[in-house]
């Protein structure tokens, strides 16, 4: 009794104890190895950049930084993995030799004979050599759950935005989407985003949304889409609240063109039908007619099956956008939501790309967020945001006869744009 007393607490509580180091060790090996990848991973996305600012040292030290972090944790878990089996070894080896002693004791005192002690002593190394391999198996298990942790926090994650159980499907838009006194913030900042909004954007329609960053055009149109949910009012599809609807039916109502346009590293073929896979070869090529990108891509070596390199690096910024455009024309979805897609672009590409989404946006709901106000002219209605509020709203000759924020904006930009022509 006195042998196991001593065994099994003793290596119980070094085994816990390697295993909190080991733990921690391997977590911060985990981190350090993602921050690794990402550190790689941005410098070669911007090596333009690096080599243009002669920065590769600093991009090294950065790399090599964290690199060290990653070798310390490994080399100080591998030293204490190392250590843990001699210890528990000589723990079982203290122990039998205390065991004997005082066995032998027993016997000489006639207290015990040798067929018991015997007996004793082959039960006692038969439960200590389980101990000693949980105490390895336990190792390693702690460095594997270290390891799943960041998997078991995603998949213990609840959804955002989960669903009703008795949700609806969406039908096409046949009245208009009206957010009513809709407020919004993110959940780890209780600044408001936006405030009490109120706005209809009938069927057929295209409305743009203006204003300076940090207005809150993003956030609205991303609670269109029902990315979020907002903190307070509702957004109604006809006479449907969003939140009772079924999420998949939404998108499938929504096409998307963005400024940051966002390609595969496949062929352009994969790229356009991304949003309908079972798109036949007509219909792809029908797609790219009407967003202006068939005539440069059959001038490709490959045609369609042209491969366009990571984030379609092998593409001009028109091209990609010409792409992107006719991914969403494949789609035929009825509302359109455009974010900035031509305010990064030369004056021909943005000629170019304005006549695709004029074709796009033919018999479509569109909801505009407009950099260059010169692009919206033509808009349904225009809609002035500033600080998360909707301050001003009319047709373009509406909101420059009324002044104020609009007319400054446009002014503004105007005489940039005069200045731009005679530079």
């Amino acid at each position: 009794m006195l042998g196991a007393l001593l065994i099994a607490p003793s290596i119980g509580g070094l085994t816990a104890k390697f295993s909190k180091s080991l733990r921690k060790l391997a977590e911060e090996s985990f981190e350090g190895n993602k921050l690794l990848t990402d550190t790689a991973q941005e410098t070669l996305a911007n090596q333009t950049i690096v080599k243009a600012y002669t920065a590769e040292e600093r991009e090294k030290s950065r790399f090599l930084k964290v690199a060290r972090i990653i070798a310390r944790a490994n080399l100080r878990s591998g030293k204490i993995a190392a250590t843990s089996p001699p210890t528990i070894e000589l723990i079982g080896i203290i122990a039998v030799v205390i065991v004997f002693y005082f066995g032998l004791r027993e016997i000489n005192l006639g207290k015990m004979d040798a067929a018991q002690f015997f007996t004793f002593l082959f039960f006692l190394f038969r439960s200590y050599d389980p101990m000693r391999k949980i105490s390895r198996q336990h190792n390693e298990l702690t460095k594997a759950f270290a390891a799943a942790r960041d998997v078991w926090d995603i998949l213990d994650e609840d959804e955002i935005l989960p669903e009703k159980f008795n949700a609806v499907d969406l039908k096409p838009l046949q009245n208009k989407i009206e957010l009513k006194n809709v407020s919004f913030n993110y959940q780890t900042d209780h600044k408001k985003i936006l405030q009490n909004v109120s706005l209809e954007i009938p069927k057929g329609a295209m409305i743009a949304l203006v204003g300076e960053s940090g207005g809150g055009k993003s956030s609205l149109i991303k609670l269109v889409q029902r990315l979020y949910d907002p903190t307070a009012g509702a957004i109604f599809w006809d006479e449907t609240d969003l939140r009772d609807a079924r999420v998949l039916s939404l998108k499938r109502q929504i096409a998307l063109v963005t400024q940051e346009t966002v390609l595969f590293n496949d062929t352009i073929r994969y790229n356009i039908s991304y949003g309908n896979p079972l798109a036949t070869d007509e219909m792809i090529a029908e797609a790219a007619r009407v967003a202006y990108a068939d005539d440069f891509i059959r001038e490709l070596p490959n045609g369609y099956e042209t491969i366009v390199g990571e984030r379609g690096i092998f593409l001009s910024g028109g091209q990609r956008q010409r792409i992107a455009i006719a991914r969403a024309v494949l789609i035929n979805a009825p509302v359109l939501i455009l974010d900035e897609a031509t305010s990064a672009l030369d004056t021909e590409s943005e000629r170019l790309v304005q006549k695709a989404l004029a074709n796009l946006m033919e018999n479509k709901t569109s909801i505009v967020i407009a950099h260059r106000l010169s692009t919206i002219r033509k808009a349904n209605k225009i809609v002035v945001m500033e600080k998360g509020k909707i301050i001003q709203t009319g047709t373009h000759d509406e909101l420059l006869e009324k002044g104020g924020t609009y007319k400054r904006l446009y002014e503004l930009q105007f005489a940039e744009e005069e200045t731009e022509i005679v530079s």
